[in-house]
């Protein structure tokens, strides 16, 4: 082996170390950072419409009125997909299916809301719905309760 295969060598076995050491320890704390950081914008929104709910109501009739749903409707919802949704995430369980409401949100106020106000066409909304469809695509990671529950399940299978 000539030197130069010899250091290509060692540089693939210390990038495949490196890659081996992400993806077994960091790649699940990176997964739950981003299902607690998004949970986290969808909580704190929920816990601001309860804090005052004369003005929620107020904004889902006259600010966010969707056309399809009962402005009442839309602010009940809305706020009970944001406070139970991230709780979800935050322990990972059934985190894909809490997901989903909490992306059709963000498209909701992306698309809906700021086609019709520029002040909800923001590109924050993007960065939300690429964590949630993240965590949809693939799933809570090991830091979680639902790969808690897969293990189990596969132990009794097996």
């Amino acid at each position: 082996m000539t030197d130069s295969q010899t250091f290509a060598a060692k540089i693939t076995t210390l990038y495949r170390n490196v890659i081996e050491k992400l993806e077994t320890h960091w790649a699940p704390v990176a997964d739950l950072a981003a299902r607690i950081w998004i949970g986290l914008m969808f909580f704190r929104s929920g816990l601001q419409k309860l804090d005052d709910w004369e003005s929620t109501l107020f904004l889902f009739e006259y600010e966010y009125a969707l056309p399809i749903l009962p402005f009442e409707l839309a602010a009940y919802l809305g706020t009970a997909f944001e406070l139970a949704m991230p709780i979800l995430l935050f322990i990972g369980l059934a985190a894909r299916l809490a997901a989903v409401p909490l992306l059709g949100m963000a498209m909701t106020i992306q698309f809906v809301l700021g086609a019709n106000n520029a002040a909800y066409n923001d590109f924050n909304h993007y960065a939300w719905m690429v964590f949630l469809l993240v965590i949809i695509v693939r799933g809570p990671g090991k830091l979680s309760a639902d790969h808690l529950i897969r293990q189990k399940t596969m132990e009794k299978t097996a």
